[in-house]
């Protein structure tokens, strides 16, 4: 990675992180032009390869996202986040800072859960109904919406996207390239 992508991708994290942690929103006007300065970026440094290597980061990101957004677990909007950081990196990066995000999103998932253990109750008796009826029929079957749902916690997942792009950054800055294990 080049310093302008390290400031591009840092600038859109620590942005995304605070907007998401505000709004519990990622908004297409700071997703959208960061795809499209990587795209154009990659495409000025390195011809077709590097359009090639912006745009299957994109599909990359939104794609290892996808599955949970259309189960409800998450917003379109950390899907085209991780799409935007995957336009910055590429597919093989973007697939380990997922990874890195996963890990950041089940701790940051498990200190909420420990700190407001009182709005989850029922919860994981509804996911575990929600897998199983997914598993024997094969389809999505939501369960019923919580009317108290205002009140409960959130996951700005965006805010783990965050942690585990830096974490990736850190390492790759550090000399530490795990893409080349």
């Amino acid at each position: 990675m080049d310093f302008f992508s390290y400031i591009l991708l840092s600038g859109l994290l620590v942005t995304a992180a605070g907007i998401d942690l505000a709004t519990q929103k990622i908004p297409n006007k700071l997703t959208f032009p960061v795809i499209t300065i990587a795209l154009s970026f990659h495409t000025a440094t390195a011809g077709f390869e590097g359009l090639l290597f912006s745009l299957g980061g994109v599909v990359a990101g939104i794609a290892l996202l996808i599955v949970p957004y259309l189960m409800g677990g998450m917003g379109a909007g950390d899907a085209k986040l991780m799409g935007a950081v995957g336009a910055i990196i590429g597919v093989k990066a973007v697939f380990f800072t997922f990874l890195f995000s996963a890990i950041a999103g089940g701790v940051y998932a498990t200190i909420l859960i420990l700190i407001r253990r009182d709005h989850f109750r029922g919860f994981f008796g509804k996911i575990s109904a929600t897998v199983i009826n997914f598993l024997l029929f094969r389809k999505y079957f939501p369960q019923p919406a919580n009317t108290a749902r205002e009140n409960q916690p959130r996951l700005c997942y965006g805010l783990a996207i965050a942690l585990g792009t830096g974490l990736y950054m850190t390492l790759k800055l550090s000399g530490y390239d795990i893409l080349n294990l």
